[in-house]
């Protein structure tokens, strides 16, 4: 029988801190992996935050 993880969901708020930083990495054009790893959140969240804000991230611009 499969184990079934029972870990609940942290989120985090961005602070504008955050947010300064991946506006810089956007114009700087780092890796959004790169990005991930520094900031400690997932690929994803950060695409969905740059969507939100208006930003390119990553190779998709």
């Amino acid at each position: 029988m499969a184990q079934v993880r029972n870990t609940a969901v942290k989120r985090r708020e961005y602070t504008r801190d955050d947010v300064k930083m991946l506006k810089a990495h956007s114009k700087a054009r780092t890796p959004v992996v790169k990005v991930a790893k520094q900031m400690k959140r997932s690929v994803s969240a950060l695409r969905a935050k740059a969507h939100l804000l208006g930003i390119g991230l990553g190779h998709q611009r």
